[in-house]
């Protein structure tokens, strides 16, 4: 395995980007590739040390794809910190099959109210380039929603 690490400033305040990983209709709005959707129906969380993260993200040009995703939460820290094993499988594009990685990320505060995200993922040496474009294009998502955050601005 590899580790892959990412580390990006967003024009956010922590709280907020942190209710973009942990409030299901927040995650909905960015995570994935673009054009792909997770629909409400298949998010499930209950984010605390010992929890869990379940969603199924749909591609909008093959429908039929439905990657599920489930990671359990080993650790957590309100606002800080994120870490767990993230099991993904269903029905994938080609070329991928069913894996599990480690995930931490970690909520920083930076200057004039932004957040420094550092995420370092841990995965097989074929997954590492696909899984660093899935986050460049996820936060380009992201970045659109916090943007459009101001209802649920802390």
């Amino acid at each position: 395995m590899r580790q892959l690490r990412i580390s990006r400033v967003f024009e956010a305040p922590r709280a907020l980007v942190y209710r973009a990983f942990t409030e299901p209709e927040h995650l909905a709005a960015w995570w994935g590739p673009i054009g792909n959707t997770l629909p409400p129906e298949d998010i499930a969380f209950d984010v605390r040390t010992g929890g869990y993260q379940r969603w199924v993200e749909i591609n909008a040009d093959q429908p039929g794809l439905r990657v599920e995703v489930r990671v359990e939460l080993t650790d957590v820290v309100d606002g800080e910190l994120l870490e767990g094993v993230m099991h993904v499988g269903g029905r994938m594009p080609d070329g991928f099959e069913p894996h599990v990685t480690r995930l931490r990320v970690e909520f920083h505060d930076e200057a004039g109210g932004r957040t420094r995200l550092e995420i370092r993922q841990w995965a097989a040496d074929d997954l590492v380039e696909p899984a660093r474009e899935g986050w460049n294009q996820a936060f380009t998502k992201l970045d659109a929603s916090l943007q459009k955050a101001t209802p649920w601005r802390t």
